[in-house]
């Protein structure tokens, strides 16, 4: 029985035991099951802040509430702010779990004694709860609240907490949070308010009514200083700190939010919606500067009927747009202020060039003094001019971009063909020419197709950096594909930029920079090439057709920039040319971000050598070229085709007819050298009346037919259809230089014969025409075409 007893009373204390243990961890597993059960979240919405490089707020935009919300980051938060805070709201907030029971036991005897709510014992982290989730002051709210603190301090830090409650404090109107107040009312941000200044940001929140900055400030400097002497008695700050304070006077008011570079904020503001802070590599003092250059610059082409520009600059050691002025005048809503004009599809004109001549470069079909005919030319149908409406006959490459000749681009396109063009564009990112490339063609040299000033601007930015392409970086933090740390360091971009993709080799890259170097060229603005504003820099212009466009993109070793100047409604202007109206702009802020630059030129590769060739020709020369020049070359890719811009041709003693080797007699011949003539350059020397040596009739008792040379004609167009309503259509042809006379035929039937150089007009039958043209030499081409009425 005692044994019974015993064992009895063993197990009686155990469950006592028990019990007691399952009795004080039940209320930590309630509230655990509670807290899964009803998570806490804590999701504010903040206000989005753009900041420049040096972290000076250049935009600040209302929150999704339309509230002004600015997230304050914990590097903000100084210890000044902190001993303040803390002081005066809070000052166990770093030692009790969420609620400070004490105080809470004695607001509630007190409460139940008054009667009445008389003192709330509220800590940080309960008004945080309280600012998150609005409930009415009641007993259940502040249960809730308590448990919802709780779950605040299991989940956050005490600093993360801290942070919050700055982040949410009410100062009034749709002002929250001590940055918003400390930026619209200070017009500073949180770090570098004083003692004074933070004492009346953190008296505001309790009395958000009665004490209204700007309006009060009087009544407010009352309530400061009573809370500064509070400080001095608590011993906080030292007494000649205190009185410092309460001297200094409060200058408060209701300041305008930042609203610098609009353009690049809107945005970024749109690409990174739900970040409460985007940092931008934008320099706010060139910034300013920039766009009151292209303000004060477009207030003087008023008069012109142009009413808009964009200019971006962009770092090409680390590719950071450093300056981004969209329009001339964001707030001008009459001229389409608010469009950016960075990111607005234009037509490039002639801007595509330099990157066309780099991949005829890179694929060794030609060289800068390769030779090429700038003559009138009929491309299927399609008959560019250049700009200037003039011919200059034979030219060498570097003098058909330095002078944007359109007749020779055109030419190098139809060899390379478009499709290895829009592979590039492509691969440049191009956007619009990727998505219109189904329907482009040879015209997409000369600005038949859509760009960006963005795009451009990145592209020619790749010639600076031998030809790596790298896309543009508009925030100042970079994330590396291989690591999620962020970098900042310049040497760090260095070695991320060196990895970019090689869009051209870097030795055409330094032969188009050295082209666009040269300044003996027409697209340099008027008056401008005997002064001392001229930057060293390598530039390229272009016009749109019917001068909706003026482009000028220039760089040198440390910035690229891009100018756009036009209208966006897309209105054209005579006087509109990218060489007089949008270069002067780019000169101007070449000179104003990097006058005289330190940074050195470029410098050619260890594969560009440098050759003789003929100057007639550009290819390497034979033993009757006497003239030569030096041209660059890349090793084992470049041409290294011999001269024939002279031909041997038999001829009799007088020079009056030749032979060939069927009809070359036995004595009596002599062998002398002739110009070897494009039929094009032919036909434009003769219509233009320009001298140059024929070569004599072949032999007319000659019955050999020659097959190889045969005329081309070049109106009309192989393949077309025309509607013609009894009119008469040209037919006209090129020849080569020893051919005198030609022979016309419509279906086969004799029509004339005729000089090569000259046009007839002629009434053709309806319906599919066979044309063809024999030359003296008894070489025949035919073409086809069809004929139809309205």
């Amino acid at each position: 029985m005692e044994e019974w007893s015993r064992k009895s009373l063993i197990i009686l204390k155990k469950w006592l035991h028990s019990a007691r243990f399952w009795l004080l961890i039940s209320p930590f597993l309630v509230f655990i099951t509670l807290d899964l059960a009803l998570p806490f979240k804590v999701n504010p919405r903040y206000s989005t802040l753009i900041t420049a490089s040096d972290g000076t707020i250049l935009h600040a935009f209302l929150n999704d509430d339309d509230k002004w919300r600015l997230y304050t980051e914990p590097d903000e938060i100084t210890p000044l702010l902190r001993q303040t805070i803390l002081q005066k709201e809070d000052r166990y907030f770093y030692y009790h779990p969420g609620f400070n029971p004490f105080a809470l036991g004695r607001a509630f005897v007190k409460n139940i004694l008054t009667g009445r709510r008389s003192s709330g014992a509220s800590t940080i982290t309960m008004q945080v709860v309280r600012l998150l989730e609005p409930r009415k002051r009641t007993y259940l709210s502040k249960g809730i609240e308590l448990f919802r603190a709780m779950q605040l301090e299991l989940h956050y830090s005490k600093d993360e907490i801290l942070q919050l409650y700055l982040n949410l404090i009410p100062y009034g109107s749709n002002i929250e949070g001590m940055k918003s107040a400390s930026l619209l009312y200070f017009g500073k941000l949180p770090q570098l308010l004083s003692l004074a200044e933070i004492t009346t940001l953190t008296i505001i929140p309790n009395r958000p009514s009665s004490l209204r900055l700007g309006r009060k400030n009087a009544y407010i400097v009352q309530e400061r200083n009573k809370w500064l002497k509070r400080f001095e008695q608590a011993a906080l700050f030292d007494k000649q700190v205190i009185e410092d304070a309460i001297d200094e006077p409060l200058n408060a008011y209701r300041r305008e939010a930042p609203k610098l570079a609009p353009h690049l904020s809107f945005r970024l503001k749109k690409e990174y919606k739900n970040a409460p802070i985007i940092r931008t590599a934008i320099l706010p003092t060139r910034q300013a500067q920039v766009e009151q250059m292209t303000r004060n610059y477009v207030n003087r082409l008023q008069s012109m009927n142009i009413h808009n520009a964009a200019v971006i600059v962009v770092n090409n050691e680390t590719m950071q747009v450093e300056t981004y002025v969209g329009s001339a005048d964001f707030n001008n809503p009459y001229d389409g202020g608010q469009v950016d004009g960075i990111k607005a599809i234009r037509s490039p004109g002639s801007t595509l060039k330099p990157l066309l001549y780099a991949i005829a470069f890179d694929k060794g079909l030609l060289t800068p003094k390769s030779a090429i005919n700038d003559v009138p030319t009929n491309f299927g149908g399609f008959e560019p001019e250049n700009f200037d409406r003039h011919f200059n006959g034979k030219v060498t490459l570097e003098f058909a971009l330095a002078n944007s000749l359109n007749i020779p681009a055109v030419k190098v396109l139809k060899e390379l063909t478009p499709s290895v063009l829009i592979n590039y564009l492509t691969k440049a990112d191009f956007q619009t020419v990727k998505k219109q490339s189904k329907d482009l063609g040879l015209s997409m040299i000369l600005g038949g197709c859509g760009v960006t000033l963005e795009e451009l601007t990145r592209l020619f930015s790749s010639f600076a950096n031998e030809g790596r392409w790298q896309g543009l970086r508009y925030t100042a933090d970079y994330k590396s594909a291989n690591s999620s740390f962020r970098i900042t360091d310049t040497e760090q971009f260095k070695a991320e930029k060196s990895k970019g993709e090689l869009l051209i080799s870097p030795e055409s890259a330094y032969m188009i920079n050295n082209i666009l170097t040269q300044i003996t060229r027409p697209d340099l603005p008027n008056n401008f090439d005997n002064t001392y504003h001229l930057p060293r820099i390598a530039w390229k212009t272009g016009t749109s057709y019917g001068k909706k466009d003026a482009w000028s993109i220039g760089y040198n070793r440390r910035y690229t920039v891009g100018v756009w100047v036009g209208n966006f409604s897309g209105m054209g202007v005579p006087e509109l040319n990218g060489a007089n109206i949008a270069t002067p702009l780019l000169f101007d802020v070449f000179n104003a971000i990097d006058y005289n630059s330190p940074t050195g030129w470029f410098k050619p590769t260890a594969d560009i050598t440098r050759r003789k060739v003929c100057a007639e020709s550009g290819d390497l020369p034979s033993d009757f070229c006497e003239h030569q020049v030096l041209d660059y070359a890349i090793m084992g890719i470049s041409p290294t085709r011999r001269c024939q811009h002279l031909k041997w041709v038999l001829t009799d003693k007088a020079s009056q007819i030749t032979y060939c080797t069927q009809c070359l007699p036995d004595t009596g011949y002599v062998r002398k050298l002739y110009p070897n003539m494009a039929p094009e350059l032919i036909a434009y020397n003769e219509s233009n009346r320009i001298p140059y040596q024929r070569i004599p009739p072949h032999n007319p008792a000659c019955t050999r037919v020659f097959e190889v040379g045969a005329p081309v004609i070049t109106s009309p167009n192989d393949g077309s259809e025309y509607f013609l309503e009894g009119q008469q259509l040209q037919l006209a042809c090129q020849a080569g230089n020893d051919v005198k006379e030609v022979y016309w035929y419509i279906n086969d039937q004799l029509l004339q014969k005729a000089n090569p150089q000259t046009a007839l007009f002629v009434k053709l039958p309806m319906g599919k025409v066979k044309i063809s043209c024999s030359d003296d030499k008894g070489r025949n081409v035919d073409i086809f075409i069809k004929v139809i009425s309205q």
